[in-house]
């Protein structure tokens, strides 16, 4: 073999290797997101303190969902997805009653909510109801979900369209990736 045609031979083999690398890679991303996590970008003020407007959280697709989770799913009004916290699971009696969370009786401090608001005549940042007043069941049903927005004054969520499916559920937010001023591992 000629020293051109082994030189030849041997980049022929270099690329190869790197298509191979490039291929491997592509497929072990494509894997990592269809199955185990994906980047999300936060729309909106719905989740404000716990999120902001643009930031961009990596959501756990294997997470099992617990209350007060932070979770990513199909919104059942628009081709959209949303984020926000769990707060009922499959037979929980929910209640708010005079801005006071309670979950089968018990009282919950909700430090997550964003208790400021530009009316001085807005007496609570939430409004009284019970899950039946809601969504007509006494205690959410199996394979559902009650979930609000951590800014309610300025959030859509179960008050305004019902309990969420957990097959609509894509996700657990587990870090909020950028921008970098945010960033933070876990649940707050």
């Amino acid at each position: 073999m000629s020293m051109q045609a082994e030189k030849t031979s041997n980049l022929k083999k270099e690329i190869l290797s790197y298509i191979k690398i490039i291929v491997i890679t592509a497929v072990v991303v494509f894997g990592c997101k269809q199955f185990l996590f994906a980047p999300i970008k936060v729309q909106g003020a719905s989740m404000y303190p716990t999120y902001h407007d643009k930031d961009i959280i990596i959501v756990s697709k294997t997470s099992k969902i617990e209350r007060f989770d932070q979770i990513v799913f199909q919104s059942p009004v628009e081709d959209e997805l949303y984020i926000k916290r769990v707060i009922g699971l499959p037979g929980d009696k929910v209640e708010m009653k005079d801005d006071v969370l309670y979950v089968n009786g018990k009282a919950y401090k909700e430090d997550y909510v964003n208790r400021q608001t530009d009316d001085p005549n807005q007496l609570r940042i939430t409004e009284n109801f019970t899950l039946e007043q809601l969504v007509n069941e006494k205690e959410v049903p199996e394979g559902m979900y009650f979930v609000l927005g951590d800014n309610r004054l300025k959030s859509s969520d179960s008050r305004h369209y019902g309990l969420i499916s957990e097959d609509a559920v894509y996700g657990e937010s587990k870090l909020i990736l950028y921008p970098f001023s945010h960033f933070h591992i876990g649940s707050k």
